[in-house]
């Protein structure tokens, strides 16, 4: 392919309709001088003649045939009409090198080849809301009020400094005490820690106490008489607190509050269905366990694998007051015991679930302890 044609096929042209020769040689269809130039044929008269000449003879007239048409005088090749694809297809790639040059020169051509790092994206940091220490604050509210409300005449500086250790600095240790009187603390309970706004907070403190009335002095001949107890009882303590420099600290005197005589309605609770005929069976190995666990040694009573800790010294057994198995079916089952125990000088009865478990020789087979848990749930 020369280099005409190629050029051509770039620029859109058409190839022509005839080459000149050697030198000398006049090119096709091209009149030498001195001849006429030949009279140029009308295309409409000769098919006017033509359609003439076929009507006088009787024949139909053929398809219209296209209008015969001439080149240019002068021009070496036939024109032709470019398609509209064509240039439409020439004038995209002239768009899309462009766009490739433009594109180029904007971002770098080193950029297409070595993208540049791009760094992941860091995690969103969620910061924890942070929570009151009810922990520290119940610790803090019970030692409160242990010292707050046992209180002896005699030794007034003993309660003052246990209340230094959970007060601000400088507070008055007498927290409103008129420095009479006696009481005895036996037990603390910390409860409930309801927040409040500035790092404040109130905690509930169930305390139970036992006030101590004052001896009666000596008499003439007879001795004094030792203080008479009075009954113990439970009473409720609102203790302000806050938190401050990392501590939490008593803000303040606290409150009395009362204490229900009585807890709310029990729902009902389902009735377990029993097994009358494994609960005789298994009756005297349930006995022979608890007898076995207040003296302290279960080992010889229990399945194969059991662990059961014995009862402390100073528990005796007082006898098994009732046993059933719940229903069911298997080589492991569970049952409810009532037991009568001998305790600081009185007789209690205590209810233990018990799991026992069916130990199989090679000449019969029996039912031992596997585990045993207090209360009825």
């Amino acid at each position: 392919m020369s280099l005409g044609t190629i050029a051509r096929k770039v620029m859109g042209l058409p190839e022509p309709s005839g080459q000149s020769g050697a030198a000398g040689k006049p090119a096709a269809g091209v009149p030498q001088q001195g001849e006429a130039a030949p009279r140029p044929v009308n295309p409409w008269e000769s098919a006017g003649a033509e359609l003439r000449q076929q009507t006088a003879n009787g024949k139909a007239p053929a398809a219209a045939r296209p209008a015969p048409t001439t080149a240019a005088s002068g021009t070496p090749w036939t024109p032709q009409d470019e398609r509209s694809g064509a240039v439409f297809v020439r004038r995209l790639g002239r768009g899309l090198v462009w766009f490739v040059l433009i594109l180029a020169a904007v971002t770098g051509v080193r950029a297409w080849f070595i993208p540049p790092k791009v760094e992941a994206p860091k995690a969103p940091t969620v910061k924890a809301e942070a929570t009151y220490p009810d922990e520290e604050a119940q610790l803090v509210a019970a030692r409160f009020a242990r010292a707050y409300l046992g209180w002896d005449e005699a030794k007034k500086d003993e309660r003052a400094q246990l209340l230094a250790s959970v007060l601000p600095a400088n507070s008055d240790t007498t927290m409103g005490w008129d420095g009479n009187g006696r009481q005895d603390v036996l037990a603390v309970q910390p409860g409930a820690v309801t927040e409040s706004s500035n790092d404040q907070a109130r905690v509930r403190v169930d305390v139970l106490i036992r006030p101590v009335a004052e001896a009666e002095p000596a008499k003439k001949g007879k001795k004094a008489t030792a203080p008479a107890e009075e009954p113990a009882r439970w009473i409720g303590l609102d203790v302000p607190v806050v938190e401050t420099s990392g501590r939490v600290v008593v803000t303040g005197r606290p409150g009395l509050v009362g204490i229900p005589k009585s807890g709310p309605n029990a729902p009902e609770l389902p009735t377990t269905k029993t097994d009358p005929e494994l609960s005789t069976q298994t009756e005297s190995a349930v006995d022979k366990f608890f007898a076995a666990y207040a003296e302290g040694d279960t080992d010889a009573v229990t399945a194969p694998g059991a662990s059961v800790p014995a009862l402390p010294a100073g528990v005796e057994y007082g006898g098994l007051v009732s046993w059933s198995a719940d229903a069911g079916s298997g080589d492991s089952r569970t049952g409810t015991a009532l037991v009568s125990w001998s305790l600081g000088g009185a007789k209690v009865e205590q209810v233990y679930r018990v799991t026992i478990t069916r130990v199989s020789s090679s000449d019969a087979h029996r039912w031992q302890v596997d585990d045993v848990r207090g209360g009825s749930a």
